[in-house]
């Protein structure tokens, strides 16, 4: 997979911060948040948004801190403890019951009859290290995203963890930002609903890599 942008791991925190708002907001829409682009650009200064619920206000809060913490833990690989803690960031201020633990308890998915199992801390320590012995970072850094979304780990918050953890992998590498656009929304909610019930990444990867990687070339 060649990359799509080439930049140190310096000048990719600069484009993640200078956009942060944007992928906040990007991100939010993606989990059906009703927040605009003005509203999450004025909860993350730190003010408030007039008719934004109290929920998505911590939601959007949430992703901040995230990305805040992500940005802060660029060195050490995306595991088990790593992804627990990224979901516990977004579903803090008890936006997540039981936030950072892994779920004991059956989840259903919009738009599919397909049920994720009971998630496996074992296994989900060892997809993740086979994951993180990819050499090409995009590759890894979206396979880590799938393995996460589809495995379900936790009782809500996993687009936003996944992707959380991806970008991880992206920036730490200067490999750009993952995002999808509002305009994008539907056609990746339907390719990801397809890789649930399938298996198979090769169509989602492929929209991924093609629509939903932002960067610069500096």
């Amino acid at each position: 997979m060649t990359p799509k942008f080439s930049m140190t791991r310096e000048q990719n925190i600069f484009i993640a911060k200078r956009n942060l708002a944007d992928y906040i907001y990007k991100s939010a829409r993606l989990e059906g948040l009703s927040v605009t682009y003005p509203d999450t650009e004025t909860i993350i200064s730190g003010m408030s948004a007039p008719g934004v619920s109290v929920s998505d206000i911590i939601a959007v809060n949430n992703l901040k801190k995230a990305w805040q913490f992500l940005l802060d833990t660029l060195d050490p690989p995306v595991d088990y403890a790593y992804v627990c803690k990224l979901n516990q960031i977004v579903g803090g201020d008890n936006l997540i019951y039981r936030a950072g633990y892994i779920r004991s308890l059956p989840v259903s998915i919009g738009g599919t009859s397909w049920k994720p199992p009971i998630p496996n801390a074992e296994e989900i320590k060892r997809g993740l290290a086979e994951r993180e012995r990819i050499e090409n970072p995009l590759e890894r850094a979206i396979s880590i995203m799938l393995f996460c979304m589809r495995g379900q780990f936790f009782l809500d918050g996993n687009k936003r963890t996944a992707m959380l953890a991806a970008n991880k992998e992206m920036v730490a590498n200067g490999q750009g930002v993952i995002s999808v656009t509002v305009e994008r929304v539907h056609e990746f909610t339907s390719l990801l609903v397809d890789f649930y019930e399938t298996g198979s990444e090769e169509r989602i990867t492929d929209f991924i890599y093609s629509n939903c990687i932002d960067g610069m070339d500096l």
